[in-house]
């Protein structure tokens, strides 16, 4: 990670860069007069005077410094460096699902249903504030050596209309990211926590198969698959995979909205009747080379 001495940004010394997206950089901070640690997010030069990511940025803090929940990350500031602005969250340095899975996602499985548990009671809190994610994936949700879980990046969040508003609402751009859309965000029609939990499911097949249920030569392709393609049966995967989380996961994976569960907590009511594997998986070897997860 890069040091950078002294450079300051108000209260704020830069200490050494956490993440580097593709709009963003994040940051390890210390507030100097607090003493204390925080992630300062920060759009990269070339993002900084673009109107549509400023709003991306203040609208992740709008959705974010209100919700209060031990599985979604803390968002404590907005502020202003140089005309650029950026939020500063909680210090939660550890890597996003989608790197453990691209490292070896078999080392995940022994602390799988408590990964599976948390990722759910973050996101299924974000849909009991009002809000539809709209970018679920392993990207977004951060794991801990400790197996804890926070819930990251609110910029494409939007509010979940009902009724008449619902009736009412226009079409959605699309936004997104490809191998997890739901049918209905393809479509851009208007959403609600359903489309999250269609997403979510394309997580959990990955978090199990390694990789995500539709993978497309372009996005046309991928997108089309998401629109009229089965997904392919867990089991089919991984033969490890139980009957019963097989089946939750492929009813996540419906087509139509009003096939899936209908909330996460009706999600994680059925998951907590059920296991995900038919033989237990043991845990990683003292000194596999890997960052390990405690279980």
């Amino acid at each position: 990670m890069a040091h950078v001495g002294q450079r300051r940004i108000g209260p704020y010394r830069l200490l050494n860069i956490i993440m580097t997206g593709r709009t963003s950089q994040v940051w390890e901070v210390l507030h100097e007069s607090k003493q204390e640690r925080f992630a300062l997010k920060l759009l990269l030069s070339d993002y900084a005077r673009e109107r549509e990511h400023v709003a991306f940025l203040k609208h992740e803090f709008a959705v974010g410094h209100k919700l209060d929940h031990p599985n979604v990350i803390t968002i404590h500031e907005l502020g202003t460096h140089q005309g650029s602005p950026y939020i500063v969250m909680e210090y939660f340095p550890w890597p996003n699902l989608k790197q453990y899975i691209q490292r070896d996602v078999g080392k995940l499985a022994h602390v799988l249903p408590q990964i599976v548990r948390q990722a759910a009671a973050g996101l299924g809190y974000l849909h009991q504030q009002g809000w539809v994610h709209r970018d679920v994936k392993p990207d977004n949700f951060l794991l801990s050596r400790k197996v804890e879980v926070r819930l990251i990046d609110f910029a494409l969040a939007m509010r979940i209309k009902k009724g008449l508003a619902r009736l009412l609402a226009g079409r959605t751009k699309i936004q997104g990211t490809r191998s997890y859309m739901s049918p209905e965000q393809i479509r851009c029609q208007p959403l609600d926590q359903r489309a999250d939990i269609y997403s979510f499911g394309c997580m959990l097949h990955e978090l199990v198969a390694g990789k995500p249920p539709f993978t497309g030569s372009t996005s046309n392709e991928l997108l089309n698959k998401h629109l009229k393609t089965p997904a392919p049966p867990l089991g089919a995967v991984n033969s490890n995979v139980t009957p019963e989380f097989a089946a939750l996961v492929q009813r996540m994976l419906a087509k139509k909205a009003d096939q899936r569960p209908t909330t996460l907590e009706d999600f994680l009511r059925e998951f907590a009747t059920l296991r995900i594997f038919k033989e237990p998986p043991r845990p990683p070897r003292e000194g596999d080379r890997q960052e390990e997860i405690a279980g």
